[in-house]
């Protein structure tokens, strides 16, 4: 499951990017991704509805299995 979570933040990396972030993946665990948001996103107030809104919804389209993504 971790690498299929890993390809779906492959897919939207470049958007993130655009913007001076990055996400990494720590863990994947009971169906919880749990993430790192670094670079411009790390301090960015807008972070958690990236991380909610536009991460969390892509992994999940892409690996149902996943219920929740969390920033560690």
């Amino acid at each position: 499951m971790y690498a299929r979570v890993e390809r779906a933040l492959d897919m939207i990396r470049p958007a993130i990017r655009m913007d001076g972030g990055e996400v990494e993946l720590i863990s994947v665990e009971d169906g919880v991704a749990r993430v790192r948001m670094v670079g411009a996103c790390g301090g960015c107030p807008m972070s958690t509805m990236t991380l909610k809104m536009g991460i969390e919804r892509a992994i999940r389209q892409q690996v149902p299995e996943v219920r929740a993504v969390e920033a560690v």
